[in-house]
């Protein structure tokens, strides 16, 4: 093989690499695929807050957020009702 035709094999070579990586680049930047990744992460973080790494449910900390949701709607019912007066 000539010294022209390895450098052309390798230039090829190059170019499918580097189509390879601009059509993941372009499909992990596309909005429903990064939407999706963060539903993914968001559901993984939860998971892991709630749950101990046997699999059972973390009952103090679920009781805290649902307080913490509580607290949050009670406030909200507050600043509403006195906006309305």
């Amino acid at each position: 093989m000539t010294e022209t035709a390895r450098i052309e094999r390798d230039i090829e070579a190059a170019r499918a690499r580097l189509e390879g990586t601009v059509n993941e680049l372009a499909y992990r930047a596309q909005p429903k695929v990064i939407a999706e990744r963060q539903a993914q992460s968001l559901k993984l973080k939860l998971n892991e807050a709630t749950h101990t790494p046997d699999g059972d449910l973390r009952v103090e900390r679920v009781g805290a957020v649902v307080a913490a949701v509580v607290a949050l709607v009670v406030v909200t019912a507050l600043i509403r009702r006195r906006g309305r007066r």
